[in-house]
């Protein structure tokens, strides 16, 4: 009889060790379909909604000749464009002039600007070929939206605004991220789900231990101008959320906005604070002035994934004066501050000489930062050709603030 308990016990152990191994590939299936239908939903939020960053980049237009034919083009005052005729006409020998000095400039390598409204005409001529681009230009739009400094992605500003005309609902829902050091704002969708991800700003969380963020759902308590803050510093733009954690500005030595600490500010984008949120000052008076009390805070430990609209650019400052760069205030030195383009200059070569429109150009930001990789060249220079050229040279700081220098080249 002992052999036949000893098979028993073993046949019972294999049916529970299959029983068990049923009940995980069951709760991996699960996990499974879940996940499926995570993607599925973020992909159909990523097709539904739209995402705008902040500074919305610049694309030259391009008016196409493919034949001796009449193109019409729509710009507006300030834009530029290159006119391009087919790859066998060369280039040497073509003559591009414009019907209206006053509303359209041509240059001797095909760039158009628009200079004013009205009608105007580019002919474009050379040996057994000629062709017309027609222009109307029109008045540039001006936009609207908030003129705050700030690096924060703005998105789905229309839905927004019709959400904002529905005063039953709290247009806002806020996540922090405390692991990517993120501030993500969403709004309702049409199920009145907060999904529609509107503004994100970089911030700067807990470092961990007695000084951490906690996780959680929370409501918007209470708001403050200024405020002392721990550490015996000070604070601008205060919305409490959860007891004595806040989102307010990086920290002040004094209650003075040209009393900043520089280095704190410079931690934006990693965790640096006690446990509040730490904004730059147009991101912390943004929470503040739109963000109503009771409006929910959540705050998550998640990754990149979780953060609707990416990381906005954490901008440094490598010199005085100790301003937030994006304070609003009046007297802030930074506010009229523009990137500089250094070495861009009128230029005279012979035919057939070298020219680089890059060499010896450089540029920086108010605040001490090399953007000379980032400079954008817009022009057509023909060394074989002789005439005049223009080349225009635009940079953009971390906050939008672009600058663009146009110089000219003559080919003798």
């Amino acid at each position: 009889m002992k052999p036949m308990k000893i098979v028993r016990r073993k046949r019972q152990k294999e049916s529970k060790t299959k029983y068990i191994l049923f009940i995980a590939a069951g709760v991996l299936l699960v996990a499974i379909l879940f996940g499926l239908i995570f993607l599925f939903r973020n992909s159909h939020a990523e097709s539904n909604y739209v995402k705008t960053s902040i500074p919305v980049e610049e694309t030259t237009k391009y008016c196409v000749i493919n034949d001796s034919e009449r193109i019409s083009m729509n710009v507006k005052v300030g834009d530029m464009s290159i006119i391009t005729v087919p790859d066998e006409i060369d280039l040497s020998g073509v003559e591009f002039t414009t019907s209206s000095e006053d509303i359209l400039r041509v240059d001797s390598g095909g760039r158009v600007d628009a200079l004013k409204e009205g009608s105007a005409y580019i002919s474009i001529k050379a040996p057994s070929f000629e062709g017309y681009c027609d222009y109307t230009v029109s008045k540039a739009e001006s936009s609207s939206e908030d003129k705050a400094v700030t690096s924060a992605v703005i998105a789905n500003v229309d839905y927004l605004k019709n959400n904002l005309k529905n005063t039953d609902y709290n247009p806002y829902l806020i996540q922090v991220n405390r692991k990517t050091n993120v501030v993500t704002v969403y709004t309702y969708d049409e199920h009145g789900r907060y999904q529609v991800p509107v503004r994100a700003m970089v911030c700067s969380c807990g470092t961990g231990g007695d000084d951490i963020t906690p996780t959680g759902e929370f409501t918007v308590e209470m708001k403050s101008r200024w405020s002392s803050l721990f550490g015996d510093v000070y604070g601008q733009y205060i919305t409490g959320f959860n007891g004595d954690i806040l989102f307010h500005s990086v920290p002040y030595y004094t209650d003075s906005a040209d009393d900043l600490e520089v280095e704190e500010f410079n931690k934006l984008g990693e965790n640096a604070s006690q446990g509040c949120v730490r904004l730059a000052v147009s991101d912390a008076k943004w929470i503040y002035d739109n963000c109503d009390i009771y409006t929910i805070v959540r705050v998550i430990d998640q990754s990149e994934k979780a953060d609707s609209l990416g990381k906005p650019v954490a901008v440094k400052i490598q010199k005085k004066p100790k301003w937030d760069p994006t304070d609003p205030d009046k007297d802030n030195p930074y506010l009229d501050k523009m990137p500089e383009i250094e070495g861009a200059e009128d230029k005279e070569i012979k035919k057939g000489d070298e020219y680089s429109e890059t060499e010896g150009v450089t540029a920086k930001d108010a605040y001490g930062n090399d953007l000379t990789k980032s400079i954008k060249v817009i022009g057509n220079v023909m060394t074989g050709k002789k005439g005049t050229y223009f080349v225009t040279y635009k940079v953009t700081d971390g906050y939008g603030k672009q600058t663009a220098k146009t110089v000219t080249v003559t080919v003798k």
